[in-house]
């Protein structure tokens, strides 16, 4: 049996537990095996493990303080499959740099040097840079808040999430194919897409395309995931993040609809007037509906719905402050973009909100010396 000292933290409206890297090295573990076992992967329930049994509670990432200029923290973002014995190091979450932002200030990564501190943080797998500002009153790393977002309820501290020059993090550029607009093949025949890369690779469609309108309920919206699971394959293939006969990821790139404004109401029954929010959406996060959207999928929507061309930009109100407000299931998610000097994109920040959970000693099954 093998002892790991992690922490679960909400940020956002994701858990993800995170670990020290040298806790992760002291096992002398592969970390893929790791994670499988600690999470209890292969059963769909992830009942004998820490695992949540969904996308966005099936988290985690491994940090270590930086040594490059500029950076404070290093981490890798791990999405750990349900009910499959796979590992995802192919992409980002703004909801886990929300954590590691608070975990950073509590376990003294960065110093505290005013009545707020900011984290910048890096993260290995798409070399994103981000940074998290945390208020640190008298210099004193925050245990509670009063912050809240759109799919939770439940209080914590603010976290201004800043995505630093997200366009082309992965491929080198906002447009991937240098093209607005590409045409898939779906099941039913072509469909335009917008291939968005910022924050994250995202493959985007109208929800016309498939009957929808982006005020429909989870259950409705899942109608569409098997078409747009087969259209990310392809998309993938387009923005030259996979090759034929490469194993079919299913986080990267994101995928999803969007629409126009229109009154609807979110999960929890609250309606949703059409001049509140400036452009409707609904995404899959990895095998299922969002229940919310990703915060990499946010920074892709915000760039692409000011890109001319892009079908997000053909379907939302246009705002001179660089703020877009998003319908999502579970309520509106404002964006913003600052201009950023030298010629770079501009910075989308997020106000979000995280809180401590649990610190604990994972005890992870192992057989021969490898987690079972």
């Amino acid at each position: 049996m093998l002892r790991l000292q992690g922490e679960m933290i909400r940020g956002g409206t994701s858990k993800c537990w995170i670990f020290d890297h040298r806790d992760v090295a002291a096992t002398g573990v592969d970390v893929d095996a790791l994670l499988l076992a600690a999470f209890n992967a292969a059963d769909p329930r992830q009942i004998d493990g820490v695992g949540g049994a969904s996308s966005t509670t099936s988290k985690a990432a491994v940090v270590q303080a930086s040594t490059q200029a500029g950076v404070d923290v290093e981490y890798a973002f791990a999405q750990v499959g349900i009910g499959d014995e796979h590992v995802e190091w192919a992409s980002n979450c703004g909801n886990c740099a929300t954590a590691v932002a608070l975990y950073a200030v509590h376990h003294h990564l960065v110093p505290i040097t005013s009545d707020t501190t900011t984290v910048r943080m890096l993260n290995v797998n798409t070399g994103a840079r981000l940074t998290g500002t945390i208020p640190t009153p008298a210099g004193v790393a925050p245990e509670e808040g009063t912050a809240v977002v759109p799919g939770t309820s439940a209080p914590g501290v603010p976290v201004l999430l800043g995505f630093q020059d997200p366009a082309g993090s992965t491929t080198g550029r906002a447009l991937p194919t240098g093209r607005a607009l590409d045409e898939l093949t779906g099941p039913d025949g072509l469909v335009e897409a917008s291939l968005v890369d910022a924050g994250a690779p995202a493959a985007l469609f109208e929800a016309k395309a498939f009957g929808l309108d982006c005020t429909e309920s989870l259950t409705a919206f899942a109608t569409a995931v098997p078409a747009l699971t087969l259209l990310r394959r392809q998309a993938a293939l387009a923005m030259g993040l996979a090759r034929e006969g490469d194993p079919v990821s299913h986080a990267v790139p994101k995928a999803g609809i969007v629409a126009r404004p229109t009154p609807y109401r979110t999960t929890q029954g609250i309606l949703v007037n059409q001049d509140e929010y400036d452009l409707a959406v609904r995404m899959v996060s990895m095998h299922a509906p969002h229940p919310a959207i990703g915060l990499t999928s946010a920074v892709a929507l915000a760039t692409a719905a000011t890109t001319p061309g892009t079908l997000a930009h053909r379907v939302a109100r246009q705002t001179a402050d660089g703020t877009l407000r998003l319908g999502t299931p579970a309520g509106v998610v404002t964006t913003q973009a600052v201009p950023a000097p030298d010629g770079a994109s501009p910075t989308v920040l997020l106000h979000r909100a995280a809180r401590r959970i649990a610190r604990a000693e994972l005890l992870v099954p192992v057989l021969e010396g490898r987690p079972a």
